[in-house]
């Protein structure tokens, strides 16, 4: 068995792969060579905390395993990262455990690369302004991996802490890319593609808000309850999501279905876009929308890159076990 230690991520992991590995995986689910477990989700009422379990099985790639992990709110002040993930990787043919890889920052690294392979397959091409709504860890991610897809020449965000504002403005800068902190309405009103990255159990932007042509990846939701844009929106866009179930039950899709404005078959994989068994945007006015809601696939995925490269370049710690 082998051992990837989280300290080691950084360097073997590179976002060109995990986006490699993410639209490889979508593809895979929609032609149905992959397939998620069903996901185990739960406050265990202690250290504020929501643990839980994403698994599954690709065919093709032969990537069998589960994520654990989940969110400790406290870990801040503890120098640590709330996300906390370990990824367990089996061998497809024997049953047995063939690595133990750190999650976190393959975590950060695969929900980037999501909402990224929706901004290739679905947003307009002349896509020039990119809106981020949220500023937590995961957002510089998301930015770096979506300027990737498109000729941004400017990025806007918003934060119910405005402050924590300048994240996104040092990422910006970095990227060569002007930032410009602004409400909700500018927002809307500039940003050709937004990104949601934030935890919210309601509503931040609103169907009025959304002009005609936008493409929105919402990446924070992903527990039922959750929520970052209001219904109404799925009800006026094509929407798309990694998995259907996960989208209707845990995702953003969970409150447009309630409220019955759409249901599961409006909803499409995003690997039938890129598998080209669907158009994807069919014009420049159409608002399109990815609920990322986070499918185990996606961290075998990435795991098993990471793996591959670790043992090539002889630095997988390999164990009796």
């Amino acid at each position: 068995m082998f051992i990837v230690p989280e300290k080691d991520i950084a360097g073997l992991m590179t976002p060109e792969a995990a986006f490699a590995a993410i639209e490889s995986v979508f593809a895979a689910m929609a032609s149905k060579d992959a397939y998620n477990f069903p996901v185990i989700r739960e406050d265990i009422g202690h250290a504020g905390a929501l643990y839980g379990f994403k698994s599954g099985f690709d065919r093709k790639g032969l990537a069998l395993g589960l994520k654990s992990g989940g969110y400790w709110p406290g870990n801040a002040d503890k120098g640590l990262t709330n996300h906390q993930s370990t990824v367990f990787l089996f061998d497809a043919d024997t049953g047995q455990c063939r690595a133990v890889v750190g999650g976190n920052l393959l975590t950060a690294l695969r929900t980037a690369a999501a909402s990224a392979v929706s901004i290739k397959h679905l947003a307009r091409e002349d896509s020039k302004v990119l809106g981020i709504i949220g500023a937590g860890h995961q957002s510089v991610f998301q930015m770096q991996a979506a300027v990737k897809q498109r000729n941004f020449e400017k990025v806007v965000g918003w934060n119910r802490s405005p402050e924590k504002l300048a994240r996104l403005a040092t990422c910006a800068d970095a990227l060569g890319l002007p930032f410009e902190a602004v409400n909700l309405p500018t927002l809307a009103s500039e940003a050709d593609v937004i990104i949601t990255i934030a935890s919210s159990h309601a509503a931040i932007l609103s169907d009025a808000q959304v002009r005609p042509g936008t493409h929105i990846a919402c990446m924070g939701t992903d527990t039922k309850g959750k929520q970052e844009v209001e219904a109404a929106i799925l009800a006026h866009a094509t929407v798309f999501t990694d998995e259907i179930a996960q989208s209707t039950t845990i995702g953003e899709a969970q409150h447009a279905i309630a409220a019955g404005l759409i249901n599961a078959k409006d909803l499409v994989e995003i690997g039938a876009v890129i598998n080209a068994d669907h158009p994807g945007r069919s014009s420049a006015d159409e608002i399109t929308l990815f609920d990322g809601t986070g499918v185990g696939l996606q961290d075998l995925a990435v795991a098993s890159v990471v793996l591959d490269l670790a043992i090539a370049q002889g630095s997988a710690i390999e164990v009796a076990f």
